[in-house]
């Protein structure tokens, strides 16, 4: 689940793949990250599903999310993850569980909702691939690839809304066939994010066992 999120939320082959890195694809993704980098703090509702062959999905998830800088908390799966920018607490509903580690934001995680924002600035090449239209809405869609060969990701493609320039959705091509794609259902740039809300309260959570990692 941590590398959903720490990898929720920022991976890659593109089509032609002598391709680098093209101004159409260069200016929306460059307005796309600005866009969010004006944001103090954002929320999200969002589904992560997992894509097997002949386009069939096998798992789908729920989860909602804030984000304040390195900031973060996260619901999804019957987990709840808590980054304060020192520590990382992850905790299991089931078996009404907290795991205490060290936070590190360098940590090499798949997307997450974060990281899908400026991910393109380094190591990747990127490509437009197309406009799409749904319902009254225009997508435009950006594709990804890595330049080491050696990452397990094939491929990245980001859609983005053409006219507010925020990512609806970007799906995860693994060398190993497997796909991964993240919808965003609902976002809210700056809601109100008290710094309590990203540490752990066990107090709220009666009679949980923490088990401390670092």
């Amino acid at each position: 689940m941590k590398k959903i999120i720490v990898l929720m939320f920022f991976a890659l082959a593109a089509t032609n793949v002598t391709a680098q890195k093209d101004k159409r694809a260069a200016g929306i993704l460059d307005e796309m990250s600005k866009k969010f980098s004006s944001m103090k703090s954002i929320s999200a509702s969002f589904t992560y599903s997992v894509e097997g062959t002949q386009k069939k999905i096998t798992e789908t998830y729920s989860g909602d999310v804030t984000v304040k800088g390195l900031k973060f908390r996260l619901k999804m799966a019957g987990q709840e993850i808590f980054a304060n920018g020192k520590e990382m607490f992850t905790y299991v509903k089931e078996a009404n569980e907290v795991n205490v580690t060290d936070f590190d934001p360098n940590s090499k995680t798949n997307f997450d909702l974060t990281k899908i924002y400026t991910i393109y600035k380094k190591g990747y090449k990127y490509v437009f691939v197309e406009e799409i239209k749904e319902g009254s809405n225009y997508y435009e869609v950006v594709e990804l690839s890595p330049e080491n060969a050696k990452n397990d990701i094939a491929k990245v493609q980001i859609r983005v809304d053409k006219k507010d320039k925020s990512v609806k959705s970007w799906k995860i091509w693994h060398k190993n066939g497997k796909k991964e794609l993240f919808k965003v259902n609902k976002f809210t740039p700056n809601p109100l994010a008290d710094d309590s809300i990203f540490t752990f309260d066990k107090k709220k959570y009666p009679g949980v066992e923490v088990v401390d990692l670092r």
